[in-house]
């Protein structure tokens, strides 16, 4: 298996201009950074509990996290996975490194765009996400990449606060949406099922907790054979 090298940048490793809205989102992480763990032990225990540790151990082989933060799911990670991170805010990344360095666990930390993942084609057996799509600017072309890096029967572990199907919550999530975005960055009313099925994964486990609002998904990217097949044989489908 190969090993990805220890990075230490601290800088977009490429020199293309960020997108607007990606640097506004640095922008406000790079000024959170030092606060997110005191919010977000809040919203673990009233939303999230049990989801870390839920994604992690179904993590196996090469792992790849985008949108680490600050490293809260590297304590729940078994310890035979090779893990590679990826986070847009260098301020964030610090404080996973030093949690790293704290819970003695090798993981190679790079700075880097979920929207535009610099790793070759089929790198990795699996992909984790958690709370992370619901900030990242362009979250279909994120599901894409995820998607272009996992290896062919690989899998997309994902957790994340969602668009609830529960009209009344899905009215006070409408409301709010212009706010969360505007201070936060956080998108209320995303779906990440209709980018994942857009990109031909296949969802294995479906959870959905807290009146709709949260999801654990773990989906499969089907392997090249599977696919072959089913496409060269559309007359059987839509013949049943």
């Amino acid at each position: 298996m190969r090993r990805w090298p220890t990075s230490t940048r601290t800088n977009m490793a490429t020199p293309r201009r960020l997108p607007s809205e990606t640097e506004r989102v640095l922008g406000l992480y790079e000024k959170d950074a030092h606060k997110y763990d005191r919010e977000m032990r809040f919203f673990d225990r009233l939303l999230f509990a049990g989801g870390r540790e839920w994604i992690c151990e179904q993590a196996a082989g090469d792992v790849l996290e985008i949108g680490l933060g600050t490293g809260r799911n590297l304590p729940h990670y078994r310890a035979d996975v090779r893990l590679t991170g990826v986070e847009l805010s260098p301020a964030m990344l610090e404080i996973a490194r030093a949690r790293a360095r704290e819970l003695g666990r090798e993981v190679d930390l790079r700075v880097g765009d979920a929207q535009a993942l610099e790793f070759p084609d089929q790198s990795f057996d699996t992909v984790v996400c958690t709370l992370a799509l619901c900030t990242i600017p362009d979250d279909r072309a994120a599901v894409a990449e995820v998607q272009r890096v996992l290896r062919p029967g690989g899998r997309f572990l994902l957790l994340e606060h969602v668009r609830s199907p529960v009209l009344p919550v899905r009215l006070g999530q409408r409301l709010l949406e212009p706010l969360a975005v505007r201070f936060e960055a956080d998108h209320l009313l995303r779906e990440p099922l209709e980018h994942l099925r857009a990109e031909g994964f296949e969802v294995e486990q479906l959870e959905r907790s807290k009146l709709g609002i949260v999801e654990r998904v773990a989906a499969r990217k089907p392997l090249a054979a599977a696919v072959t097949v089913a496409a060269s044989r559309p007359e059987q489908i839509n013949d049943r």
